[in-house]
């Protein structure tokens, strides 16, 4: 496929912006990119795609993602985090079934892919969604996903005592051996659309034995980890008090760090644990939304960049967030830090698409693969309409992109090759079928977990 007369956001080494320009598919793979008239004489009988003046970025990459929250989108809002997890989202998620785990990844990777992204990591899915549905409904959907599955062997949080509902607590055979086996099964799966990855929990619900045996398998398997840490102060609190060590040094000791390690919050960080996450290359999943909707704190971003560490972004879920666009997180991310700071220059918008790009391909080990659009790389592209009110005028694409756009104006989308949205429209998927089916499987869940959700003002 030849896309022509676009504006092309590369995000190559040198951030290339191309006017006029075009780009050349085949397969899976991108094979040209350059200037409209130059690539239809090189390519003279390849199927073109006009996209009139639109833009084209790189697929975005989720960092972080609850694909069973989805199903429970606004089941706790305006709480604390340990309430909001103790008595709303644990109680439902410890109801669900394997269906309802199918039919709430439906909904969720279908909202990402309409609104742009193409490439998510999944954080910590509990045995009881059914991981076995989850990557068929990554498959049937043509999105690319890292599927971390949840280890755990103490059903705590942080501080407070036996706080797990009884239906998400595992053992140590269920989470650790059951991730291996998946692994086993689905690593690479779909023409290698799907890896599989460790999602430990945050600590107080994993021992440190079981940690130190999951980095072991990670290491010998090349596997990710990714885990929840220091998201709020209750976190830190525990780990001071029980092993007198900070977040990041605790998480060294039991083989947490590295290249291929996704750490998500990240906010309560002495100043020498970012300078440790930048030497050991781990990653930190920036979640403003999440963190700003449940208090737990404002991420020293600006710090961390300064350090050298990899930030990437997530959205992480439907009761923390509300929503998976991606697009609508990168305005937070570039404003909430100019507020904290009072320095209109601190994340400026270029950064943050480099932290939903390339900065997230990096995260996961795929940096060679996506995250920018140069030949070679594979075929994972968004188009972008700007003809809108609200995105009118301009001049200055990544500006308009970042501080205006919303995942509405998302007009295509292609992974691995494939057209999955087209003129907004999901093509893998049936939409409305989705809805329903969530709908259905959403009210049935409610009731058994005995939640009764109604707005707080007067309903007549």
């Amino acid at each position: 496929m030849l896309f022509q007369n676009a504006t092309i956001i590369t995000m190559n080494a040198a951030r290339d912006i191309i006017t006029d320009g075009a780009l050349v598919t085949q397969d899976n793979r991108i094979v040209a990119l350059g200037k409209t008239r130059e690539l239809l004489e090189r390519y003279p009988d390849e199927e073109t795609i006009d996209v009139d003046g639109k833009l084209i970025i790189p697929g975005l990459i989720d960092t972080h993602v609850h694909l069973a929250q989805a199903l429970i989108r606004g089941c706790a809002d305006d709480m604390e985090l340990i309430q909001w997890l103790c008595d709303r989202v644990w109680v439902l998620q410890g109801n669900f079934t394997h269906d309802d785990g199918y039919a709430s990844a439906r909904l969720c990777i279908a909202e990402m892919l309409k609104s742009g992204t193409t490439t998510f990591l999944e954080s910590m899915l509990a045995h009881r969604y059914g991981f076995d549905g989850i990557a068929q409904a990554v498959e049937e959907s043509g999105a690319r996903a890292c599927l971390a599955g949840i280890v755990m062997d103490i059903g705590t949080y942080a501080t407070k005592d036996n706080a797990m509902h009884p239906g998400m607590i595992e053992s140590r055979e269920t989470s650790l051996l059951g991730v291996l086996d998946m692994h086993s099964k689905w690593q690479g799966a779909a023409n290698d659309r799907i890896h599989v990855w460790f999602g430990p929990r945050t600590p107080g619900g994993v021992t440190p034995e079981l940690y130190r045996e999951m980095s072991g398998y990670a290491r010998q398997r090349d596997m990710g980890i990714t885990m929840h840490l220091a998201e709020v102060e209750a976190d830190k609190i525990f780990l001071q008090e029980r092993y007198s060590l900070s977040p990041v040094d605790f998480a060294e000791s039991v083989g947490l760090l590295g290249p291929k390690s996704v750490l998500v919050h990240m906010i309560w960080l002495t100043d020498a644990d970012i300078v440790k996450l930048a030497a050991t290359r781990t990653t930190v999943s920036h979640n403003p939304s999440s963190n700003s909707k449940l208090a737990s704190g404002v991420c020293k971003v600006p710090q961390m960049l300064l350090s050298g560490v990899n930030v990437a972004l997530g959205c992480d879920g439907g009761p923390s967030n509300n929503d998976y666009d991606l697009i609508r997180e990168m305005k937070l991310a570039a404003i909430l830090h100019k507020g904290v700071t009072r320095d209109p220059l601190i994340v400026p918008a270029e950064t943050v698409l480099e932290m939903a790009t390339i900065n997230g391909a990096r995260a996961l080990g795929l940096e060679h693969e996506i995250g920018s659009l140069e030949v070679g790389k594979k075929a994972d592209l968004v188009v972008i309409d700007l003809n809108r009110l609200h995105t009118t005028p301009s001049p200055n694409p990544v500006s308009s992109l970042v501080y205006a756009a919303t995942g509405g104006e998302v007009d295509m989308v292609v992974v691995d090759g494939q057209v999955v949205v087209e003129q907004g429209t999901l093509l893998t998927m049936d939409e409305q079928e989705i809805i329903e089916q969530a709908r259905e499987h959403a009210s049935l869940l409610y009731r058994r977990a005995g939640i009764d959700i109604k707005p707080k003002w007067p309903v007549r």
